[in-house]
């Protein structure tokens, strides 16, 4: 049998937010890259040159790795055969109880197992519960000597940018296959730090609660300065002039997406639900939407005006819903039967209507996402604005 090429590389979730940017970045510094996924339309829009969704650079990167015939897609798992590197982006949800929903993470690694050959080398790239790792490194038995854990940090929509500066962090068994790891790794980042597994399943979900919990500090500040009628970005910005130990306060706005809660939460089970400050981040940073409403609910006749909420997306500069709380303060305004439209820059939808439809009906406007096209709007006097991102 002819010994699998080295330059080779499958990814397991290739069309989505982790694999797709990682496997542009691989391609470009000369892998031969496999996106396999169950999205049958992103990787259709891959092969004609299309991003599946927004990330800067990805337009460029993906016309250049195309011409050089650097990348192809596939919906089987099977087509990891001629793979050395075999790297998992898929997805690691939780319940609505807010645990770990692991079963069917597990499951796809029984189905792995049987596609895998003892040379192959299994790179997990998700987010995952502290102890996964040996969960998964049992279910693949003899198989299990060539695994790796090697979590992602990017930020949504800069990945691209983002990979070539981060330290990659690398931890499985230490055998002559950590090296060849290493190599894969040095040719997107220049800095590699190698640890234990359950050192980095922490790091990973350390990162994104810590994140999670400034955002919430941030929303909590907002919210006492709306209370006490004081402007909460000018108290902000004085706190942070010349004063280094502020300058990581966060602005206000809607803390939202796939991952922040979610790791968070993965964080507190792990704690045995002791992980307190999780919990009061979430109730926090969850309630905004809540808060929204009831300051609505103060306005005279509020049943009568119409609603314009500007943005949908869960952050800025992005098409990606999921999770999003300005859909949920979108559904709640539903919920109390006000008149609601809705817009976006980037999420096609529709239900949507221009921006400029949106601002010449509406009564009051809330902005839903930061976008930077929001950043300077020409509103009338008569209008309400309601931007808390500010």
């Amino acid at each position: 049998m002819m010994p699998l090429d080295k330059k080779n590389i499958s990814i397991v979730g290739g069309a989505g937010h982790v694999g797709f940017p990682l496997g542009l970045v691989l391609a470009s510094k000369g892998f031969n890259i496999n996106l396999i996924d169950k999205n049958k339309k992103s990787l259709e829009d891959i092969l004609k040159g299309k991003p599946p969704f927004l990330e800067e650079g990805a337009n460029k990167l993906l016309r250049q790795v195309n011409k050089r015939k650097k990348i192809k897609v596939n919906k089987e798992i099977n087509s990891i055969s001629f793979s050395k590197f075999i790297i998992i982006c898929i997805g690691t949800p939780i319940t609505k109880s807010l645990k770990p929903k692991l079963t069917e993470f597990l499951n796809f690694f029984k189905t792995l197992k049987k596609c895998i050959k003892k040379d192959q080398i299994i790179i997990i790239r998700s987010s995952i519960y502290p102890g996964t790792f040996f969960k998964i490194s049992k279910i693949l038995g003899n198989k299990n000597k060539n695994l790796f854990y090697c979590p992602e940090r990017i930020v949504q929509g800069k990945s691209i940018k983002e990979l070539p500066k981060l330290p990659q962090i690398i931890s499985g068994n230490k055998n002559k296959n950590l090296n060849l790891v290493n190599q894969v790794f040095k040719k997107i980042s220049s800095k590699i730090i190698q640890t234990g597994v359950t050192e980095a399943e922490l790091i990973k979900l350390f990162s994104n609660a810590n994140r999670y919990i400034n955002f919430a500090i941030a929303n909590q500040f907002f919210l006492i300065c709306k209370q006490n009628n004081v402007d909460y970005t000018n108290v902000r910005k004085i706190m942070r002039d010349g004063y280094e130990r502020n300058t990581n306060l966060a602005k206000a706005g809607f803390t939202a997406g796939p991952c922040l809660l979610k790791d968070t939460m993965q964080l507190s089970s792990f704690y045995k639900r002791k992980f307190n400050i999780g919990y009061e981040a979430m109730k926090i940073n969850e309630g905004i939407p809540k808060y929204i409403i009831k300051e609505l609910l103060k306005i005279k006749n509020i049943k009568k005006k119409i609603i314009g909420v500007l943005g949908l997306s869960f952050k800025a500069e992005t098409d990606d819903i999921r999770d999003s709380l300005s859909i949920v303060l979108v559904n709640l305004l539903n919920q109390y039967k006000l008149k609601v439209i809705t817009s976006d820059e980037y999420y096609e939808s529709k239900n949507n209507v221009s921006r400029e439809y949106l601002i010449k009906k509406s009564d009051i406007i809330i902005i839903g996402a930061p976008h930077k096209k929001y950043s300077n709007l020409t509103i009338s006097k008569n209008k309400i604005l309601i931007d808390i991102w500010k």
